[in-house]
């Protein structure tokens, strides 16, 4: 009986073949897929300074602890826009701020939240009449999309120099699912 013989041919050109085309798959998903940056803009800045002076009343109780001293208090009013460049939606966790002032101090801080916004324009009436609509915490901005509205900081203790004539400033947007963007405050 007589063999049939077949013929076996190398299994590597195949696989060569194969494994290009998962390279060039790979590549194009990474390509394609690559996560950008959100895009955060500054549009106006504002600042406004609170001076808070207690004085000692003539003829009043002195109380313990209670010494007659005036607080400068720096609020900074940011209008922002982001936009959400990325292939997933942006939920803000934070947005941050470090003022780097001209004698190299450090100063941080946290936007007020909506809700102390009231106190705080109670307090400050002009300063009520500078401020927009808040970017808050827990916004979501779709891939695609943008939103705009003003980031409040209080910088406590901090001069209008201290703004003026600042080494460096930053703001920073913390996101749930991505990593913070920061970008520097231009002088204006």
């Amino acid at each position: 009986m007589p063999f049939n013989v077949i013929e076996t041919r190398s299994k590597l050109p195949s696989a060569l073949i194969a494994t290009g085309v998962l390279i060039l798959i790979t590549i194009a998903v990474f390509h394609f897929n690559r996560d950008k940056k959100p895009e955060l803009t500054i549009t106006r800045i504002q600042t406004y300074i609170a001076r808070t002076e207690l004085k000692a009343m003539k003829g009043s109780i002195h109380v313990i602890g209670t010494m007659p001293h005036v607080d400068n208090d720096l609020y900074v009013l940011l209008t922002v826009k982001l936009t959400d460049t990325t292939h997933q939606p942006l939920f803000i966790k934070d947005e941050t701020s470090i003022l780097t002032a001209p004698d190299h101090s450090i100063l941080e801080s946290s936007a007020i939240q909506e809700n102390d916004l009231a106190q705080i324009y109670a307090a400050f009436p002009k300063l009520k009449a500078l401020a927009s609509a808040p970017l808050t915490r827990d916004t979501k901005i779709q891939p695609g999309q943008s939103a705009e509205g003003m980031v409040l900081l209080h910088f406590p203790g901090a001069t209008e120099a201290n703004w003026r004539f600042r080494e460096s400033a930053t703001l920073t947007f913390d996101f749930f699912h991505q990593d913070p963007l920061t970008v520097t405050i231009p002088e204006r």
